[in-house]
């Protein structure tokens, strides 16, 4: 559904203006009901703010070798990984396909939650030791998280969504003044697979991870010189089961809840026309929620997307005002498995963790065969699983 991006700034004129005008506005928001358990487009009708006049947002320029709408697989790629605990599994068997495609490059790969342990995961890789690296690095961490299937491997991935409410604690845990988990053992866990220092290097793509500034709400982005141990930790962190970390003076909570991923500020600082968002957490789910627990889950699904769906929507704007070379593709877990919804996203089951990584690699190659045919077309129909044990 979603096309391409014109990166230049020569074509935009004073429909640019407005399109920055409008992505760079924080009142952006889908009045759109709620879609049917089918699949649907990855994107939803806007209403559009008041223009902010003093704000203006560019995109980078593109080169026109990688804008060609006839030319799939794309030859340069930029990744948006959405976050969704164990969920994120699905983005590891995605990312070991594409990293079996010798054509593709990788641009820029934003990330919050586990999306930021993958993006982190698949972008020291490739600085340090190449494709090859890089899936050695998703491997062995994943494999481990499931052999491990402790506290610890949650607090690694963000296993607890934005939204919170889907561990109940006492009121001492939750007014922050007890840690459940100190930060130096999940620091150490982290420094076993990344080198931060290695995202400093020019081979390494450029990184946008995502974290929220617990003093007034906003979104924060670290690039690759500003990734550190405690910068994972501060997208990852869930408000209910550890204190907040803090960076520079400021403290921050999990990074779903501004950008679940970052994709508005991916398009700005991409040099290709082609993004590609792993969607992870399902935005569809056929039952009515009755129980509590399933209240809980379904109000964290809604939670973890809501950002991610007004991004959509302003990309979809400024698309088809601005920017008509986007090219905006969906891999979802939730179009592959189906009843998602109705999972946790704490399992670390190993059946489950494999499937996920299973219907991730399945997912990318059909992603990879389809071809330039627009979101919508590429978005397959979910298939039952077997239940597992």
């Amino acid at each position: 559904m979603s096309e391409k991006i014109d990166g230049t700034h020569d074509d935009r004129g004073a429909q640019g203006s407005a399109a920055s005008r409008l992505l760079s506005s924080t009142n952006i928001w889908s009045d759109a009901p709620s879609p049917p358990p089918a699949p649907e487009p990855a994107s939803v009708p806007l209403r559009q703010p008041d223009p902010v006049p003093q704000a203006r947002v560019t995109f980078a320029t593109v080169s026109p070798r990688h804008t060609r709408a006839d030319q799939w697989p794309p030859r340069k790629l930029s990744l948006a990984l959405q976050g969704g605990g164990t969920f994120a599994a699905f983005t590891w068997g995605v990312l070991e396909r594409l990293l079996e495609e010798p054509s593709i490059e990788f641009d820029a790969i934003s990330g919050a939650s586990a999306g930021a342990i993958n993006a982190l995961l698949l972008a020291c890789g490739l600085a340090e030791d190449g494709r090859e690296g890089a899936r050695n690095r998703l491997n062995r961490f994943w494999i481990r998280q499931m052999h491990e299937a402790s506290f610890r491997s949650l607090m690694l991935i963000g296993g607890f969504s934005p939204a919170g409410s889907s561990v109940a604690f006492g009121p001492t845990l939750r007014s922050g003044q007890f840690d459940p988990f100190d930060l130096d053992p999940l620091r150490q866990a982290l420094a076993r697979d990344i080198n931060f220092a290695a995202l400093r290097d020019a081979r390494c793509p450029k990184l946008l991870i995502a974290a929220t500034r617990i003093r007034d709400g906003e979104l924060q982005i670290f690039g690759n010189d500003a990734v550190t141990a405690d910068v994972a930790l501060a997208s990852t962190c869930p408000p209910l089961v550890h204190c907040a970390v803090e960076i520079d003076g400021e403290a921050y909570w999990d990074g779903g809840f501004g950008g679940n991923p970052p994709l508005i500020r991916l398009a700005q600082q991409s040099t290709t026309a082609d993004l590609l968002l792993v969607q992870v957490t399902p935005t569809r789910d056929g039952f009515v929620p009755i129980t509590l627990a399933a209240i809980d889950r379904r109000l964290d699904q809604i939670a973890a997307n809501a950002a991610l769906k007004a991004e959509i929507a302003a990309i979809e704007w400024a698309r088809s005002h601005a920017a008509p070379a986007l090219r905006l593709s969906t891999i979802a877990a939730e179009d592959s498995i189906e009843g998602l919804a109705q999972r946790s996203s704490t399992d670390l089951g190993r059946g489950f963790i494999r499937m996920l990584h299973r219907n991730g690699r399945q997912a990318a190659e059909r992603w990879l065969r389809q071809g330039a045919t627009g979101t919508e077309a590429q978005r397959a129909r979910p298939v039952a699983e077997p239940a597992l044990a």
